[in-house]
C-alpha cells in the first residue's frame, strides 16, 4: 500500500496546511466554469468558433437553433471533470443520479429516468438521454459510469432527439467526441495525487504512421482513491475508486475524399463499492412494531451514526463492483462531389457483477443480493449529408441496432430476515413466526432481453431567403423486442404450515414468463431561424420524439390465477411533444455570448410506477405507465471574454409536474400495512431540481514566462424529492459545490509545455446527498450517499 507523506506529514495534512491559503485566494477571484464551450480566444481576445457535429454535420455551435451546451477538452482538463457525473456540474439542465454504476440515471430538464428506483437498472427498458461516444450509441447507463479518457469535446443535447440521433431519445444526448489520430507527432501526460490516496495518470500520443496517409493514437487513465465511507465493524473504507481505460484509434486518409477511422476500447471499473448510510427514519401508518424504532430496538441495534456526513457504515455483508466495457467501431466518411456518406458500424459490450448489502445494516437480513449481467450490441449507422453552404442540404440515412442482455438474478436472506421482514405473526390465524425462517431463503434465475430496431430518417434545411432557414425532419422507428424471466426461489426453513409458506412467497416468489412487443414510431420535428444581425440568431421549434417501450425484466405483479400478469409485462412508449424559442448573439465584438431559451414539454405514457388491481389479483405497484407529465422552464448562459479572463455563468430553471398521475405510490408517510394507490396528479416532479446555476471564471496572469493560472467552478442547486413517492422524507436539500485550482503553467504557442497545479474537489468542504433510498420492507429507514468530502491534490501535465 502506498504512503504519502512529507517532511514528516501525512500528505493530506500537508497539502491542507501549505496550500489552503492559495487556493482559498485564488478562489475568491473566480466565480467558476459553467456548461460553455471551450473557446480558445484569439489574439485580440475575442472568441474563435466553436464546431460541433450536433446536426451531423460540422457547424459553429451558435448556428445551430437548438439548445446545447459544449464543453471542450480544456476545460474538462480545469476543472478536473473526471466523469459524467462531474459534468452536471458543468452543465446545469443535466441531472444524474447513481446507487451504483448499474443503476446509473441522467435526467434533462428532469425527464429521462427520473429517479434511481424507476427503470435504469430494469434491463427491459431504456434511457430517456442517449450517450454516445464516437457517434456510437450505448445502450446501457451503467456505461456512461466510466472516467473520460482523451476527450477532444462534450455535446450536451437538450430536447427530442430522434430525427438524427441513432436512438429516439425523449429527454437529449450526450454525445462525447474523443480526441482523433493527428499527422502530427504529440504527447500529453497527466499524473494528479491527493488525499485519500487518490492517483490518477492519464497518457496519450499520437503521429503518423505512414506519412499523411496513415495516422495512430494510444491513450489512457487509471484512477485510485480510498474509500470515503469507514465500515466501523470491518475498519475498512469503502466505496473506493479504482477505474483504468484504454483506446487505440488507427486513421486512415488514402485521399482528401475518403477517411477511415478505427476505434477500440477496454474500460474497467473494480472496487469496494457501493453503499449508502443511515440518513432518516420516517414514520408511517404501519404498526408501531413494524417500524424502524421497533425493530432496531427489538434486534438491540444501533445506526453507527445518525449522521450522514460522519460517512460511517456497518454492512455485514459482502460489497464489491466489478464491471467492465468495451468494443470495436469503424466510421467511414466518403465525399462524393456534392455530398458525403457516412457509414458507422460497432460491436459493444458490457458485463457487470456486484456484491450488495442491500438492508444497509449491521444486522443478517440480506446476505446476497446481485445481479451478473452481460450485455452485447450491434449497430450500423449509413448517413447520406450534403457539403457546403447552399440554399437546400441535407442530412438522410438508415440505422439499425441489435442488443441481447442476460442476467442471473440471486438473493439469499440470512437469519435475521424473518423478524424484520415479516414480524412474529403471519396470516389471519396469527400463525407464530420462526426466527430462522427465511434463513438461507434465495432465488436464482435467469433472464435474457433482445431488440432489434431499424429506423430510416431525414432532415432538410432550406434557406429561404439569406438569413432565413426552415429545417424539417422525419424519423421512422421500427422496434421488436423479446424478454424471458424465469426465477426458481430454494432454502429457507423447511415446513408445512401454509401460512409460513405464503409467508416465504411473499419476500421471494417463483417465476416464468416469456413477453414481446412490436411498436412502430414516427417522430420529426420543424424548425424555423432567422438571424437579424450577424451575429444573432432567433429561432423557434417543434418536436415530437419517443423514448421506446419495453418489457418489464424485474418479475411481475400476479393475476386472479396466481400467475404472472402478463399484461403488466409491456410498458408502452412514452411520447413527447416540446416546444422550444431561443436567441443566441455574441455582441460586443464577440466578446460577449449570450444564450436564452424557452420550452414547454408534455410527455404522454411517461413510464413510472402504478398501483392498480385492474390487471392483478389485488393492488399492487409495477412499472408502467401514467397519462401525462409536463415540464416547462427556461435556460440562460453567457461568457464573458476580457483579454484573458474569462467569466461564465448558466442558469437552468425547471418546472415539473404529474398532470396527470391517479394512482401512484403513496408516500411513506400514509402507508399502512396494506398496499394503497394515491393520487399524485399535480405534484412536483421526482428527481427535478427547479433551480440550477453554474458561475465560473478562469485567468491567466502572466508571470516569468509563462503564466499563473486560476480557475473555479461552482454549482447550486434546488431542492428536490428523490423517489417516487414524494415522501417528504425523500426531500433532498439544495446544495453549493466548489472546486478550483492555481498553477503554473508554460507552452508555446502550439500549446506544448508544462503545467503544475494545486486543485481542490468540494473546495468549501459542502455536506450534500448525492442520491437516496428507502430500505427494503417499509420500516421507514432511509439511506443516502453523502457527497465525497474535500479532496487536495497536485497535479502535473506535460505536453509535447
Amino acid at each position: 500500500m502506498l504512503k504519502y507523506r512529507f517532511a514528516g506529514q501525512p500528505w493530506g495534512t500537508f497539502l491542507r496546511t501549505t496550500l489552503a491559503t492559495g487556493l482559498l485566494t485564488g478562489a475568491a477571484l473566480l466565480l467558476s466554469v459553467p456548461a460553455m464551450a471551450e473557446e480558445a480566444p484569439a489574439s485580440d481576445g475575442t472568441s474563435e468558433a466553436i464546431i460541433v457535429t450536433a446536426r451531423q454535420r460540422p457547424e459553429n455551435a451558435q448556428d445551430v437553433p437548438a439548445a446545447l451546451s459544449v464543453v471542450g477538452g480544456r476545460w474538462l482538463d480545469q476543472s478536473y471533470t473526471l466523469n459524467t457525473q462531474g459534468l452536471t456540474t458543468l452543465v446545469p439542465a443535466l441531472n444524474y443520479s447513481s446507487a451504483n454504476p448499474r443503476n446509473t440515471a441522467f435526467t434533462i430538464r428532469g425527464l429521462g429516468s427520473s429517479v434511481v428506483a424507476v427503470s435504469q437498472a430494469n434491463d427491459g427498458l431504456e434511457p430517456g438521454v442517449g450517450y454516445y461516444v464516437d457517434g456510437v450509441y450505448h445502450a446501457r447507463p451503467a456505461t456512461a459510469a466510466f472516467d473520460f479518457s482523451d476527450i477532444e469535446r462534450i455535446e450536451v443535447l437538450r430536447g427530442p432527439q430522434g430525427t438524427l440521433f441513432g436512438k429516439n431519445t425523449t429527454a437529449g444526448a450526450i454525445n462525447i467526441v474523443s480526441a482523433a489520430p493527428a499527422f502530427t507527432s504529440g504527447a500529453n501526460l497527466e499524473l494528479s495525487v491527493g488525499e485519500r490516496r487518490f492517483v490518477q495518470a492519464r497518457v496519450s500520443a499520437t503521429g503518423p504512421l505512414a506519412g499523411d496517409t496513415l495516422a495512430y493514437r494510444l491513450s489512457g487513465t487509471i484512477t485510485r482513491r480510498d474509500g470515503v465511507l469507514r465500515n466501523v465493524r470491518t475498519g475498512q473504507d469503502q466505496n473506493t475508486l479504482g477505474t483504468q481505460a484504454v483506446r487505440g484509434q488507427v486513421l486512415w486518409q488514402p485521399s482528401a475524399d475518403f477517411r477511415l477511422r478505427l476505434i477500440a476500447d477496454y474500460s474497467n471499473f473494480s472496487s469496494e463499492c457501493c453503499t449508502q448510510v443511515y440518513l432518516r427514519v420516517g414514520t408511517s401508518l404501519r404498526a408501531p412494531g413494524r417500524q424502524f424504532p421497533a425493530l432496531a430496538a427489538a434486534a438491540g441495534y444501533a445506526p453507527p451514526s445518525t449522521n450522514p456526513y460522519d460517512r460511517l457504515t456497518d454492512i455485514d455483508a459482502p460489497l464489491a463492483v466489478k464491471t467492465s466495457e468495451g468494443g470495436v467501431a469503424a466510421t467511414a466518411d466518403w465525399t462524393i462531389g456534392p455530398a458525403t456518406i457516412t457509414s458507422i458500424s460497432a460491436w459493444r459490450f458490457w458485463n457487470w457483477d456486484a456484491a450488495n448489502d442491500r438492508d444497509y445494516t449491521g444486522l443478517p437480513i440480506q446476505l446476497i443480493q446481485r445481479i451478473p449481467s452481460r450485455q452485447d450490441q450491434l449497430s450500423q449507422e449509413l448517413r447520406l449529408a450534403s457539403n457546403g453552404d447552399h440554399a437546400l442540404s441535407y442530412v438522410a440515412g438508415l440505422y439499425y441496432f441489435r442488443q441481447v442482455l442476460s442476467g442471473h438474478p440471486d438473493s439469499v436472506y440470512g437469519p435475521y430476515a424473518a423478524p424484520w421482514l415479516i414480524g412474529r405473526t403471519t396470516g389471519a390465524n396469527a400463525t407464530p413466526v420462526p426466527a430462522n425462517l427465511l434463513d438461507g431463503y434465495g432465488q436464482s434465475g435467469d433472464t435474457r432481453f433482445a431488440v432489434d430496431s431499424y429506423a430510416a430518417f431525414a432532415e432538410v434545411n432550406w434557406r429561404i431567403l439569406p438569413r432565413l432557414t426552415l429545417t424539417g425532419g422525419l424519423r421512422y422507428t421500427q422496434e421488436n423486442k423479446q424478454g424471458d424471466y424465469s426465477t426458481t426461489v430454494f432454502g429457507g426453513l423447511t415446513t408445512a404450515s401454509t401460512a409460513l409458506n405464503n409467508a416465504k412467497l411473499g419476500v421471494l416468489r417463483p417465476q416464468s414468463y416469456s413477453a414481446s412487443v412490436s411498436d412502430g414510431s414516427l417522430s420529426g420535428r420543424a424548425n424555423i431561424a432567422w438571424k437579424p444581425l450577424e451575429a444573432v440568431l432567433l429561432y423557434a421549434s417543434f418536436a415530437r420524439g419517443f423514448k421506446s417501450g419495453g418489457i418489464n425484466m424485474s418479475g411481475l405483479p400476479l393475476d386472479t390465477a396466481n400467475q404472472p400478469a402478463l399484461a403488466t409485462a409491456v410498458v408502452r412508449p412514452e411520447r413527447n411533444t416540446t416546444w422550444e424559442a431561443g436567441i443566441k448573439a455574441e455582441i460586443w465584438n464577440r466578446r460577449l455570448t449570450l444564450n436564452l431559451a424557452a420550452y414547454h414539454t408534455t410527455v404522454r405514457d411517461f413510464q413510472a410506477t402504478v398501483v392498480d388491481s385492474s390487471q392483478t389479483v389485488a393492488l399492487r405497484g409495477y412499472l408502467s405507465n401514467i397519462p401525462e407529465v409536463r415540464v416547462k422552464g427556461i435556460e440562460a448562459d453567457a461568457a464573458l471574454r476580457i483579454g484573458a479572463l474569462t467569466l461564465t455563468g448558466a442558469l437552468a430553471y425547471g418546472e415539473g409536474t404529474y398532470t396527470s398521475y391517479p394512482a401512484g405510490p403513496c408516500p411513506l408517510e400514509v402507508q399502512t400495512a396494506a398496499t394503497a394507490a394515491c393520487n399524485l396528479t399535480g405534484q412536483r416532479l421526482a428527481g427535478l431540481p427547479r433551480w440550477s446555476e453554474t458561475l465560473g471564471a478562469d485567468y491567466a496572469v502572466p508571470a516569468g514566462g509563462g503564466a499563473l493560472v486560476l480557475h473555479a467552478d461552482s454549482n447550486w442547486r434546488s431542492g428536490y424529492f428523490g423517489d417516487p413517492t414524494l415522501s417528504r422524507y425523500t426531500w433532498i436539500e439544495g446544495y453549493n459545490l466548489t472546486n478550483a485550482s492555481i498553477g503554473y503553467r508554460r507552452e508555446d504557442a502550439d500549446g506544448k509545455g508544462w503545467e503544475i497545479a494545486v486543485f481542490a474537489r468540494n473546495l468549501l468542504g459542502a455536506n450534500y446527498i448525492q442520491n437516496l433510498t428507502i430500505q427494503a420492507g417499509n420500516s421507514g429507514l432511509i439511506l443516502g450517499t453523502p457527497s465525497d468530502p474535500r479532496t487536495v491534490g497536485v497535479t502535473l501535465r506535460l505536453r509535447r
